[in-house]
């Protein structure tokens, strides 16, 4: 599934702080709702609760609980993935240079010719 993407992508952004699985999974289902379709909102909150129990239960896990119950943040400190998967999400938010507007040269047909 996509959530897995959107889930590390909410986590990079939140940063040291961490997010609750609660947030977490109202972001995930605002990405994923449109005009015509509507995801169950439980089913995504047990999936990004299970993601994230699955994803930091070790010293060495990509993601990491917080001193508060429920929150989740990546755990830049102890996964070599974390520090990589920050510097990507970084390259991939770059600002895009603004585009020059071409200077308009056309002549004018008020202008009048001394």
């Amino acid at each position: 599934m996509n959530y897995d993407k959107q889930i590390l992508d909410i986590l990079t952004r939140v940063g040291e702080r961490g997010i609750s699985v609660q947030a977490m999974s109202k972001h995930v289902y605002n990405m994923n709702r449109t005009f015509f379709v509507s995801p169950d909102f439980e089913e995504i909150r047990n999936y990004v609760q299970q993601y994230l129990l699955k994803n930091s239960k070790s010293d060495h896990s990509l993601i990491e609980r917080t001193e508060q119950r429920g929150w989740y943040r990546l755990n830049t400190m102890g996964s070599n993935d974390a520090q990589q998967l920050m510097l990507q999400f970084r390259d991939e938010q770059q600002p895009i240079e603004e585009v020059k507007q071409p200077e308009d040269l056309s002549l004018s047909l008020f202008d009048t010719m001394i």
